[in-house]
C-alpha cells in the first residue's frame, strides 16, 4: 500500500519584504524538516494527540532538545506517522512529524520516511489549537506556501514481517533444541 502526501517545496517567509526559500531536498538526508510550532504545554498536546488515537513510542532514537518520548498513531498498513516534541524557546514547543514504516515491521530499520506538516496542522485546528510552521535552518516562520512538493512512499519490495511473532518462533524453535540437547547429555 502507498502512502501519498503533500509537503512544502518553496515557501513565502514573515517578516515582510515577500522573501521566498527553498525547502532543500538532499539525496541521503531526504526532505528538510519544518516543524509545526504551538504556544501550548506538552502535557496538553499528548493528551490532544492521545484523543486522536496517537500512542507512545517504547523505542525511538531520541533527537536534540527532545521533550518526553515521541507518540505514533497506525496508518494504512504498513505506515505509522510518528510525532515528537521540541521545546525551541521559553513557551514554545515544535512538533515534527513523519511518515515510515511501523515499528511493528523489520522494515523499519531501513525504510524510508517523509516529514509531514499538513497532516499535523489539521490535527491542531480541529481542535482548536493556533500554529504556525517554522524553517530552523533560516530560523524563520513560514508566512505561505507558495507550491508543494508531491510525495509518493512506496511499499517495501520485500514483504513487510511482523518481527515480534519471529521472535518468538525462533525463541520457540531455540528452546526446543536447547531441550533436545540437555536431554540427550
Amino acid at each position: 500500500m502507498e502512502y501519498f502526501t503533500r509537503y512544502p517545496r518553496t515557501v513565502a517567509l514573515s517578516g515582510g519584504g515577500g522573501e521566498k526559500e527553498s525547502i532543500r531536498v538532499d539525496a541521503r538526508a531526504g526532505v528538510e524538516h519544518l516543524h509545526v510550532v504551538v504556544k501550548r504545554n506538552v502535557d496538553e498536546l499528548v493528551r490532544v494527540f492521545r484523543s486522536e488515537g496517537f500512542t507512545s513510542v517504547k523505542f525511538e532514537h531520541k533527537k536534540p532538545s527532545q521533550i518526553g518520548h515521541g507518540l505514533n498513531l497506525k496508518l494504512k498498513k504498513p505506515w505509522e506517522m510518528h510525532v515528537r516534541f521540541v521545546e525551541i524557546k521559553k513557551g514554545l514547543v515544535a512538533i515534527q512529524g513523519e511518515v515510515e514504516v511501523s515499528r511493528d515491521y523489520l522494515q523499519h530499520l531501513f525504510c524510508q520516511n517523509t516529514p509531514v506538516v499538513y497532516e499535523i496542522e489539521d490535527l491542531l485546528k480541529r481542535h482548536g489549537i493556533a500554529c504556525r510552521m517554522w524553517n530552523s535552518r533560516i530560523s524563520r516562520y513560514v508566512h505561505s506556501v507558495v507550491d508543494n512538493y508531491r510525495i509518493k512512499l512506496a511499499t517495501p519490495s520485500m514483504p513487510v514481517f511482523a518481527w515480534k511473532p519471529m521472535v518468538a518462533c525462533i525463541g520457540t524453535v531455540g528452546a526446543l533444541y536447547l531441550w533436545k540437547y540437555v536431554n540427550t547429555v
